[in-house]
């Protein structure tokens, strides 16, 4: 492999050509012996970061213009509660926020819902109207930080509630930066969290992504998740294909809402997961820009550069932490977070080492936050774009993912008769993904039980007494559920009830109308305090309950 610089390949020249146009930080380029770096390497024929199918990245510069951003996941207990971590999470050098929300929330209801008892604020923070995100983002400028929000069903809502809390602040939807996850087709496949059918469901996406290319465009309006698919037990390669498939179905919904693909495409995004086997993650993260690139153009007709640009956050792996010996989760989570950065991710967020355990505290989430800048200031990865690009095995690697993944592509095009969305569908309502992923966890389980994968202080390498201090946990009460009942119970009472009324009666006749979009109809009921399990419960009545039928 040679260093690019003097040549005459159209693709060199290409590269350097917009290289020099790109905006590089003041750094040093070397490495700690103070030898001199150029910004890639490889034969002047080869790929290139920042140039068609974008294998070794979406930009020619790469991190040389711009580290990814330190997006860290916070949600817990009530809005202030979470909007103190916000502020330290942002002093600590943070420069994006991550919202995690509480169960009921994910799920549409609201906090004072007889199905919500137990769980308000656990698992993320609480939030009930737009009482609470006004809280939430309290002495933070919605205008300066970018702000992602992992919910799907509820999606929608969120968002409203979002562009009201800012409006209120005199801050232009248009001016609002962030991505909102809004991955509805995920949730049948792993995570379990949805409320409508999914063909309906599918249509909400569809009126997001059409509401935010005409009136939100620095907003990201959905982040195609393999994330939870991982979670649930995938392999990197269904990971992989489940999710860019997912991707492509909502290429086809809005399109078929009438929207050209680079119309929105540039504002598509990919959530992935980071786990332990660190070459295949990274070679998972290059088949997935070389296939986006590829079908969008060839399949789906895209032309904008940024339409075939796949950009994505990634997270690193929640289920590889371990509650035995918990500190080894330090080791796991720089590993992770190494290979999401060679593989040329735009925004990470490190896991804790506690999180086994419990929801994270301040002193564990900050020092998932100092990870992540080590990798980035202390290691180099961030001087040389795709630096093991060329590496025999990486390359090899990455073709098989690519393989593995356009041999499900054709399973999914065939039983949707050329479509990948009706694929998909066919797939979620045979039980066909749930299935695959059930299979491939069930056999990872077996070989570490069977001892033929480690996994160091669980099934090797163990502690036959405890040692060590006890590690100090989050504990969210249940204090916090009565305090959030209360608070709603005072909006209920001091609210315009008919001006609620008429939000939802609006949020209805938009759910029933196909050719409406529903988002000005939920942004006006939210302002008038419509609270997310009335608005939930809005569309219900037109939409339906979805209950999933169970594999046999």
């Amino acid at each position: 492999m040679a260093r690019v610089g003097a040549g005459g390949s159209t693709n060199g020249d290409e590269w350097r050509e917009l290289f020099a146009r790109s905006h590089v930080r003041d750094l040093d380029p070397s490495t700690i012996s103070g030898v001199p770096l150029q910004p890639v390497y490889g034969p002047d024929d080869g790929e290139f970061p920042g140039l068609f199918p974008y294998t070794r990245g979406p930009y020619a510069s790469m991190y040389r213009s711009k580290l990814w951003t330190m997006r860290m996941f916070a949600g817990f207990g009530t809005a202030e509660d979470t909007n103190a971590r916000f502020r330290e999470i942002l002093r600590a050098g943070g420069d994006g926020l991550s919202t995690a929300f509480d169960l009921p929330t994910l799920m549409g209801r609201d906090s004072d819902d007889p199905r919500s008892a137990g769980e308000v604020g656990k698992a993320g923070v609480a939030v009930d109207s737009l009482a609470d995100f006004e809280d939430l983002f309290a002495g933070i400028d919605l205008a300066a930080v970018t702000t992602s929000m992992t919910i799907n069903s509820p999606a929608p809502v969120a968002l409203a509630l979002y562009v009201a809390a800012a409006e209120r602040r005199g801050i232009a939807r248009a001016a609002l930066g962030g991505t909102l996850q809004n991955d509805i087709l995920k949730e049948y496949q792993a995570q379990k969290e949805f409320v409508f059918p999914p063909r309906p469901s599918v249509r909400l996406v569809a009126d997001v992504i059409r509401f935010c290319a005409a009136e939100m465009p620095r907003w990201y309006p959905v982040s195609v998740s393999g994330y939870h698919i991982r979670e649930a037990g995938s392999t990197a390669a269904q990971e992989l294909a489940f999710t860019l498939a997912n991707g492509f179905a909502y290429v086809e919904a809005v399109t078929a809402a009438g929207l050209t693909v680079d119309e929105f495409a540039p504002r598509l995004s990919f959530f992935f997961n980071a786990h332990i086997d660190f070459f295949e993650e990274i070679a998972k993260y290059r088949a997935a820009r070389r296939i986006w690139a590829r079908w969008l153009r060839d399949r789906y007709g895209a032309t904008h550069p940024r339409s075939l640009q796949l950009r994505f956050h990634t997270q690193t792996a929640g289920v590889s932490l371990t509650a035995q010996q918990p500190e080894l989760n330090i080791a796991r989570v720089a590993i992770q977070a190494l290979a999401a950065a060679l593989g040329g991710t735009q925004s990470l967020h490190t896991d804790a080492f506690d999180e086994a355990l419990a929801l994270p505290t301040e002193k564990a989430a900050r020092l998932a936050l100092r990870t992540q800048q080590v990798v980035a200031y202390e290691t180099g990865a961030p001087t040389v774009a795709d630096p093991l690009g060329g590496s025999h095995y990486v390359e090899w690697l990455t073709d098989e993912m690519e393989r593995q993944a356009e041999a499900i592509f054709a399973k999914l095009d065939d039983w949707g008769r050329g479509s990948i969305l009706e694929g998909v569908l066919a797939g979620i309502e045979s039980n066909w993904f749930q299935s695959e992923i059930a299979e491939a966890a069930y056999t990872f389980q077996r070989e570490l039980a069977a001892g033929r994968r480690v996994q160091v202080g669980v099934n090797r390498f163990t502690e036959r007494e405890p040692g060590g201090d006890a590690v100090a946990l989050l504990a969210i009460g249940a204090e916090v559920e009565q305090a959030q009942c209360k608070r709603l119970a005072e909006l209920r009472r001091h609210r315009s009830p008919g001006a609620v009324e008429d939000g939802l009666i609006a949020v209805r006749e938009a759910a029933a109308d196909p050719t409406a979009n529903v988002m000005p109809a939920i942004i006006d009921a939210v302002r008038a305090y419509a609270t997310i399990g009335e608005v939930m419960g809005a569309m219900a009545e037109v939409f339906g309950r979805y209950v999933e039928r169970a594999a046999l």
